[in-house]
């Protein structure tokens, strides 16, 4: 997410005016195992997760068969040091919009789960653009 220091915070206040910040709490352990399973492939970019969108076959590419990677900073010693230095650096971010009264938080571990939530208040603080058939 951005912003993710409280520096951060502060330049995009000089080019914005936010009224809405989001924030999504999800247990530390499933953000760990999720980032570790992340596998890429170099070349293109493409992501793979190995619990909920395994290549076809383990290790190689769908399209081009060649062999995916593990970036460093997704091997689980690293995830977890990321996620604490995060931490760190986010909390005064999240103080600041609490602050305000503009930060809004949902917690979870599943993205169908918490999109609903988000979603309604999405919808209620912007208007839907209808297509030319609904008007």
């Amino acid at each position: 997410g951005f912003p993710r220091t409280l520096g951060q915070a502060e330049a995009l206040d000089r080019i914005c005016e936010l009224d809405l910040v989001i924030s999504l709490n999800i247990p530390f352990e499933t953000l760990k195992d999720r980032l570790s399973a992340r596998w890429v492939h170099p070349a293109s970019g493409r992501v793979y997760n190995m619990d909920f969108n395994p290549p076809h076959i383990q290790g190689v590419d769908d399209l081009t068969g060649e062999p995916l990677v593990q970036r460093q900073d997704d091997r689980p010693e690293a995830v977890a040091a990321r996620l604490r230095k995060y931490k760190d650096a986010a909390k005064p971010v999240i103080e600041l919009y609490k602050s305000r009264g503009i930060l809004h938080s949902f917690s979870g571990t599943e993205t169908n789960k918490i999109w609903p939530y988000v979603y309604a208040l999405l919808s209620s603080k912007i208007p839907p653009i209808l297509s030319d058939e609904e008007n």
